[in-house]
């Protein structure tokens, strides 16, 4: 006999097969060994029964209305987690189990309330990928962000980079090179011809298209 179970846990369960899927795993057993806070087995009988996720073939994969659910539970919490530690600096303990709370609470509209003033930012803290929403498509901005890009800044102005969105792994890895990584505090001096930037002791020269692909938040 199927048990009944809460929404929460249901969510619970949906998370972990999306984060095991991007970790390529997807068996069965991939998932019951994962999820050790109850009887697993009983927990994707049930989310099965209700047509949110399917086992076949010893292989569990998100099926219907679950994968949407997922990706929105997935998205509640990373963007939580950044608001909370980039943003609000919060220990990241801490702001990992408020996410937790924080992704079964938030509604649609304070989600992409949320997204529009973080930046609508492409990844996680952990570097985890953020799925879109549809304010991410949108070029009205509702709110006014408070992570924007470096090319938004004036000269004289400070800010810490929250994350970039380089075109190329090459361009990402020379702007390490520079300094240029998340949560480098940066002065901008300059816009033209180049940007220059103050890194510690150091100025940077760069493009204003590379300006666009650093997101920052002011200081």
């Amino acid at each position: 006999m199927i048990e009944q179970v809460s929404e929460d846990r249901i969510d619970e369960l949906l998370e972990l097969v999306w984060i095991l899927k991007e970790e390529g795993k997807d068996s069965l057993e991939d998932v019951k060994t994962a999820f050790v806070d109850g009887d697993a087995e009983a927990l994707i009988e049930a989310t099965e029964k209700e047509g949110l996720l399917s086992s076949e073939g010893g292989r569990v994969s998100l099926h219907g209305s679950g994968s949407v659910r997922a990706s929105g539970i997935i998205r509640r919490h990373r963007l939580a987690e950044t608001l909370f530690t980039q943003i609000l600096e919060m220990d990241e303990s801490q702001a990992e189990s408020d996410a937790c709370r924080f992704e079964h609470i938030l509604s649609p509209e304070a989600t992409d309330s949320v997204c529009t003033l973080l930046g609508h930012p492409p990844t996680c803290p952990h570097g985890k990928h953020i799925p879109r929403g549809e304010c991410c498509g949108k070029f009205k901005k509702q709110l006014s962000p408070l992570v924007v890009p470096l090319s938004d800044l004036n000269p004289g102005e400070q800010s810490r980079i929250v994350f970039m969105t380089p075109k190329t792994h090459a361009r990402l890895d020379r702007l390490g090179s520079l300094g240029i990584v998340a949560g480098s505090t940066v002065s901008l001096h300059q816009k033209q011809p180049a940007y220059i930037l103050q890194i510690g002791q150091t100025n940077v020269a760069i493009d204003p298209e590379i300006a666009q692909e650093i997101f920052v938040k002011r200081i």
